[in-house]
């Protein structure tokens, strides 16, 4: 007990006895447990809101008819859907099943008329853009089947061949079979959706006689890309009459933008800490160089290399510890203020991203007390005469 109490008061004294080189060094270990609180804590969030960004450009899985070379050549019965994997651990799954068909569209108003593909799909979601609601809100076709009115959206370029318009009546034939919806909105992607009319899935399978039937099933699957192509193959072991393929554009394009930006991060964070350790150890060279007739004095009157080295370790440690606490806090709070400027969303703050950040500062600091070790190998007699 009485070695514990005076190991503690010469650790008190050794803060206190340069204290403006003490807190250059708690500045320094400061800065670097901010910056790597920050860009770790960055690097986990852009991990989230990049899963986050991709979902929103819509599925990256489909389920379609194994061995199909054409969405409408094939089809799959509905029941499969209750084969799938709804709750997962990062989320839940979001599916959306639809059925393909070539059928006649035409416009009673003009007479015009078009062969086109008809696409079927539950949920059959839409956009009104007419004067009696707001725009860009979306809904639900349960919600106009309620008041007996069946609702379509047409791509642009049938739209323009139709010379259709906001809430126009329009006609699809197939065979001896007939459907007819107005027009809720229109869709302009630049791809195959604008040369397509979409409907609700039991309309277009009374359409293609088809009853039950679909042509594929779109998933949104949430999770890394690992866990995604996880999930894949588990629901291709499950569902083998079926094939199960991921959206490699989505997937893909997500692994490499997320691997490129931890690159960045880890690369980052690894120079900040070099760094780091470099103002330190100059610091610490000029402490050894003050402090070594305390050590030569320390080793005359019986104390052990152990001890003193012992001693300086603390030093350092409670040095990074007293830093790493401060600094990483203040590193959250400028990584949720960086994520509200790149993402638009404020990063949440993480308690395991502070403890790292503290722990790596408390290692910086005692990898950079490496010049005190010179002060074991001072023989007293030396220094007394000023010869060391």
């Amino acid at each position: 007990m009485p070695d514990r109490k005076m190991f503690w008061r010469i650790i008190r004294r050794l803060l206190a006895a340069n204290r403006g080189r003490l807190f250059v060094i708690l500045l320094a270990l400061g800065a670097g447990a901010a910056i790597t609180a920050a860009l770790l804590n960055l690097q986990i969030d852009a991990k989230r809101r990049l899963t986050t960004e991709f979902r929103a450009f819509g599925p990256n899985v489909i389920i379609a008819p194994k061995g199909s070379a054409s969405a409408i050549s094939a089809t799959l019965p509905e029941s499969v859907i209750r084969e799938i994997p709804i709750h997962l651990p990062n989320g839940t799954v979001a599916h959306s099943s639809e059925l393909f068909l070539i059928a006649t569209i035409s416009n009673p108003v003009s007479g015009d008329s078009v062969s086109a593909v008809a696409a079927g799909f539950n949920p059959f979601l839409y956009v009104k853009v007419s004067a009696r609601s707001s725009p860009g809100v979306a809904h639900n076709s349960a919600e106009a089947n309620q008041s007996g009115e069946s609702v379509c959206v047409l791509g642009v370029r049938v739209a323009r061949q139709l010379d259709a318009q906001q809430d126009a009546e329009i006609v699809l034939t197939a065979d001896s079979r007939r459907e007819s919806c107005h027009v809720a909105s229109f869709k302009a992607t630049g791809g195959p959706e604008d040369d397509r009319v979409e409907i609700t899935l039991p309309a277009a399978q009374r359409l293609a006689d088809l009853p039950g039937r679909i042509s594929s099933i779109e998933l949104r699957v949430p999770g890394t890309p690992d866990a995604i192509q996880r999930y894949v193959e588990d629901l291709q072991r499950q569902i083998p009459e079926a094939d199960v393929r991921p959206i490699r554009q989505f997937t893909e394009g997500e692994a490499k933008i997320y691997n490129r930006i931890s690159g960045i991060l880890s690369a980052t964070v690894a120079l900040v800490l070099v760094l780091t350790a470099l103002c330190v150890m100059a610091a610490m060279t000029n402490v050894a160089m003050e402090r070594k007739y305390d050590v030569g004095l320390m080793k005359a009157i019986g104390g052990s290399v152990r001890r003193v080295l012992r001693l300086f370790l603390a030093e350092a440690a409670l040095l990074g510890l007293a830093g790493g606490l401060i600094g990483a806090a203040i590193g959250i709070l400028i990584s949720m203020g960086l994520g509200k400027a790149v993402f638009g969303v404020a990063a949440q703050p993480r308690l395991i991203v502070y403890l790292i950040s503290v722990a790596l500062t408390v290692i910086v600091a005692i990898l950079a007390a490496y010049p005190l070790r010179r002060l074991v190998h001072i023989r007293p007699a030396s220094v007394f005469r000023g010869e060391e």
